[in-house]
């Protein structure tokens, strides 16, 4: 774990490797001040271990990893190996050892209102992997999604669109009360390198396809500083902010789509408003979709 006030400590064993701790930490704490940042060789769920610590937070004492509990100060916590991370909804991230890039970061946000928190997480990490947005997409509320390039038999052309793509990633909040503040738990999970067939989820992408050299390190390193500035951001001004640039990379923007809303359930994602609800529209109305209250598919057959 690395301590504001002291140098960086060693890795616990010679088989740890550094990750970049140091030098990502020397960039993200101007920014967060406080902040720790801990890897592990091992760990169920990272955003279970922080929100565990926040939790317990009116003890100051030690846990058996190191970490710090007691305080509201930053926490990152990277896992090099997660055995049974969470996605939304309770399902399950599948992740082999040294092939993904799962990691959680816990801090207080002195904002009432969350809405579109999930979404302005994803544009960051987007834009710090894609800056250009040839490659990544997002998915409302939470998916990160590498685009595929139209099927070279079924597309004509090189203007023909693209499909919609396949799973790079997810995003998962998760809000912990601490006294009279709330914390926010922000994890993140990315495929890096290509897993065992049996392991890895059906259509699942890596982030490798487009960038052949990387490793779960060299993605940390590149989103730790602009995660942690979309954060302040988000703090200060909410999702509006963000909603034209969120709208740039909206695979689900005009595509027919099918939710579990009842009042909704299939029709045209015709994008997000400015506190990061869906809107989806059908026979000449439009309803606001809103996080955690559907699952968003996209209809057999859309274009």
């Amino acid at each position: 774990m690395i301590e504001p006030q002291a140098s960086p400590r060693p890795p616990a064993s010679p088989a740890r490797p550094h990750w970049g701790a140091e030098a990502l930490w020397q960039a993200m704490v101007p920014l967060l001040p406080g902040l720790s940042i801990e890897v592990v060789q091992t760990l169920d769920s990272t955003n279970s271990e922080l929100t565990d610590r926040l939790r317990n937070a009116g003890r100051v004492q030690q846990d058996r990893r190191g970490g710090r509990v007691g305080d509201l100060a930053p926490q990152m916590l990277v896992a090099i190996h997660q055995t049974a991370g969470r996605g939304r909804l309770g399902r399950r991230w599948h992740a082999t050892p040294g092939s993904s890039l799962t990691f959680s970061l816990a801090l207080p946000l002195q904002r009432e209102d969350w809405s579109g928190l999930s979404l302005a997480v994803g544009l960051a990490v987007a834009e710090a992997l894609d800056p250009h947005g040839h490659h990544i997409g997002l998915k409302w509320p939470n998916d990160l999604i590498l685009s595929d390039a139209p099927d070279e038999a079924g597309d004509a052309g090189p203007d023909a669109p693209a499909r919609p793509g396949r799973k790079l990633g997810g995003i998962l909040i998760e809000s912990v009360p601490v006294g009279a503040q709330r914390a926010a738990v922000v994890g993140i999970g990315i495929n890096v390198l290509p897993q065992p067939v049996a392991e890895a989820d059906y259509g699942a992408a890596t982030l490798a396809e487009v960038w052949p050299e990387a490793t779960p390190q060299d993605a940390l390193a590149r989103i730790g500083e602009p995660l942690a500035r979309t954060l302040l951001a988000f703090e200060r001004a909410g999702f509006a902010p963000l909603q034209d640039a969120y709208a740039r990379r909206d695979i689900l923007l005009g595509r027919a789509v099918r939710t579990t809303d009842a009042e909704m359930p299939e029709g045209v994602a015709s994008g997000v408003d400015a506190d990061g609800a869906l809107k989806v529209a059908a026979g000449g109305r439009t309803r606001r979709v809103v996080s955690g209250e559907v699952s968003v598919r996209l209809a057999a057959g859309a274009a």
